[in-house]
């Protein structure tokens, strides 16, 4: 059930059905001079709709603002801070639980580590406050690591490379402009630099050219299992 498209009276009825909402998270961010900055939001929106077609599940509407620290202040990055992520997650899991709903699932399609952490850090709030909630935290790129890395032909592969273009030739192909070159960001690590993009000017993160929309279907599909995975071990797990 798409959550924006319910009244009220269907809502309530569909509340019979099933307890588990999913809130995806994305980015408003650069992705090379190539992808949209919404290609965050756009791939994991994807894999949850096609997710709602297999599983009962309410699906909320994207967060499309993140916490971007190496992208931050690349030209079309609009972020937000972790401590504002951290308490929009709370709200929105905190008022979902009042109005009926246990099984949580906060999915991001943005790995970056402190973003993840603000989310995390939420729902560890909430599974100590709430008792008979079940609440998970996953994004596709720490979790599926492994197998979405065995279809790039890039080592290292990170951000608006490889797979991330590879995803978009499938969800929205004429947002994909032409495909920028490989690079890696040279950071000094361990130092932390306020301007990132002298370090990371085109801010991409692995080889844009390897991109092929077998590869996205591939891709798409291996985070789309997992999300119905998790949707089936909610009536399985006694609580995270």
């Amino acid at each position: 059930m798409i959550l924006q498209d319910c009244t009220m009276e269907e809502f309530t009825e569909y509340l019979k059905n099933t307890k588990t909402i999913v809130f995806p998270f994305g980015t408003i961010e650069e992705h090379g001079s190539h992808l949209p900055l919404s290609t965050d939001t756009l791939i994991i929106e994807e894999a949850v709709h096609l997710a709602e077609k297999e599983r009962d599940f309410f699906l909320a509407p994207p967060i499309h603002y993140g916490v971007c620290t190496s992208t931050g202040k690349h030209p079309g990055t609009i972020r937000i801070t972790a401590e504002t992520l951290r308490r929009l997650t709370l709200d929105l899991v905190r008022d979902a639980y009042s109005k009926g709903l246990r099984n949580i699932l906060l999915i991001s399609g943005h790995g970056g580590s402190l973003h993840m952490e603000a989310i995390k850090e939420a729902a560890e709030i909430v599974a100590d406050e709430l008792d008979d909630i079940r609440i998970a935290v996953v994004s596709p790129y720490d979790t599926l690591y492994r197998e979405l890395s065995s279809l790039c032909e890039t080592k290292n592969d990170a951000h608006a490379g490889e797979l991330e273009t590879s995803m978009m030739l499938v969800i929205s192909p004429s947002l994909v402009k032409g495909r920028a070159k490989e690079e890696y960001p040279q950071f000094p690590k361990p130092f932390i630099v306020s301007d990132k993009v002298k370090y990371w000017p085109g801010g991409v993160w692995g080889n844009p050219e390897k991109a092929t929309s077998e590869k996205g279907w591939r891709a798409i599909k291996i985070i789309t299992d997992k999300i119905i995975e998790l949707i089936d071990r909610f009536g399985q797990v006694e609580g995270f």
